[in-house]
């Protein structure tokens, strides 16, 4: 399978030092049909100053194999390779990442959890220091799904993950979703998105 290129916007090229935020999407909907967290996102995105670099990873198009946990055989991983190698690259290259993520089931997305896995894989390869890179980063979570509060549980889940990696807590953006489109008339999160990523 080729490697998918991420979708990047450019990032400005003056003297400050500027951001780069990837945004990780991890629907199950079939190729070609926006959900409600990523529509919500992209409104949040577009409301970013112009020197804002993006990169969008669809975690549903790369091959990620499933983490086998070494850590008490082995002790240690190799260096990743083809997809699993974009997304660690892409990972350690923002300076925030936006989990861009519906609720399935009261809980994450399975192709996140595959990637949320493989973390611990990456604090254990050799030469990367995935722990110290990732504490100089933001985690944001957009989410839509049909109750806030059956929400809290996936979005407790990715705080902590944040926490056990001193990452800074940037906070969640949910709105309602449901059938395609539903978002769209959570009037709420519209108006929260677009100050959300400022």
């Amino acid at each position: 399978m080729s490697t998918p290129t991420p979708s990047s916007t450019p990032a400005s090229t003056s003297g400050a030092e500027s951001r780069h935020i990837l945004f990780l999407v991890t629907s199950s909907r079939e190729p070609g049909h926006q959900g409600n967290s990523e529509w919500l996102a992209r409104q949040a995105a577009a409301a970013l100053p112009s020197d804002v670099q993006q990169t969008w990873l669809q975690l549903q198009q790369l091959s990620v194999p499933p983490f086998v946990d070494l850590r008490h055989t082995v002790g240690q991983y190799p260096a990743p390779e083809g997809d699993l190698k974009t997304l660690l690259d892409a990972t350690l290259a923002a300076s925030e990442i936006v989990f861009v993520s519906p609720v399935y089931w009261f809980s994450i997305p399975a192709p996140m959890k595959t990637y949320l896995d493989h973390w611990s894989g990456w604090m254990r390869t050799p030469g990367v220091a995935f722990k110290e890179q990732m504490a100089a980063k933001t985690l944001r979570v957009v989410s839509t799904s049909g109750d806030r509060a059956k929400a809290q549980p996936m979005f407790d889940s990715y705080r902590l993950c944040a926490q056990f990696l001193g990452m800074a807590w940037g906070g969640e953006l949910w709105g309602k979703g449901g059938a395609p489109g539903a978002v769209q008339a959570d009037a709420a999160a519209v108006a929260q998105a677009a100050t959300f990523l400022r």
